[in-house]
């Protein structure tokens, strides 16, 4: 596993591309954060707002404390 022990954070993961990144670095051993403004089990919120952004990077220190690959998914509408 490529990346076995290694913590990725791909935005705007929920569905398409950003779900394909997510779901490959989780296969290959990764430990995937996601954010989405879609619902789901990943973390929901919208990166354009300054405490949504600081509470999910407080979140994934706390639960992986490190981020080792950030995959900015994010599409502006």
């Amino acid at each position: 596993m490529v990346f076995k022990d290694k913590v990725v954070v791909v935005t705007g993961g929920a569905q398409g591309i950003g779900k394909c990144i997510a779901e490959c670095f989780a296969r290959e051993g990764a430990k995937v954060h996601v954010i989405d403004i879609q619902q789901g089990p990943w973390f929901v919120g919208d990166l354009a707002d300054k405490a949504t952004l600081e509470r999910f990077a407080g979140d994934v220190i706390a639960k992986s404390g490190k981020v080792d690959v950030l995959v900015n998914n994010r599409i502006h509408h």
